[in-house]
């Protein structure tokens, strides 16, 4: 069981975890041992709330198919059960993240005072500038 929050878990029954073979380097073990972990997750089929599915569908994330199928592929450890709590872990970032509501800017102008001195630096600048210039008679 996956939780999430307090009040949202996510049963053992909807994730699909398969253990494939790692890519890369590693020798002998990455030829014999299946250590790389794939993640699958039905966000449609899940129990989540519809808050959470909408959230998650409207995601512009390359982990999430057309089909709402979330896809994590954890690889970066050498034991199997390391990668599974890894992918676990992303799954519960990816998710959190989702929901997280963004506040709208306020659109604010500079101060006058602000204003005024960036004016007068590019000024102060200019005249710095033109005394490096060469005196033509």
């Amino acid at each position: 069981m996956l939780q999430i929050s307090n009040k949202i878990t996510i049963p053992d029954s909807e994730l699909e975890m398969s253990a494939i073979r790692s890519q890369g380097a590693g020798g002998q073990n990455v030829n014999k041992v299946s250590t790389a972990i794939h993640l699958r997750f039905n966000i449609e089929a899940s129990s989540l709330p519809t808050f959470y599915k909408e959230q998650l569908l409207k995601l512009n994330d390359r982990r999430i198919t057309q089909e709402g199928v979330i896809v994590i592929k954890s690889q970066e450890h050498r034991s199997q059960e390391q990668n599974r709590e890894e992918a676990l872990e992303r799954l519960k970032e990816l998710i959190k993240s989702a929901v997280v509501i963004k506040r709208k800017r306020k659109p604010t102008k500079p101060t006058r005072s602000s204003h005024s001195k960036r004016l007068d630096s590019k000024t102060k600048r200019g005249q710095i500038k033109s005394m490096r210039r060469q005196i033509i008679d």
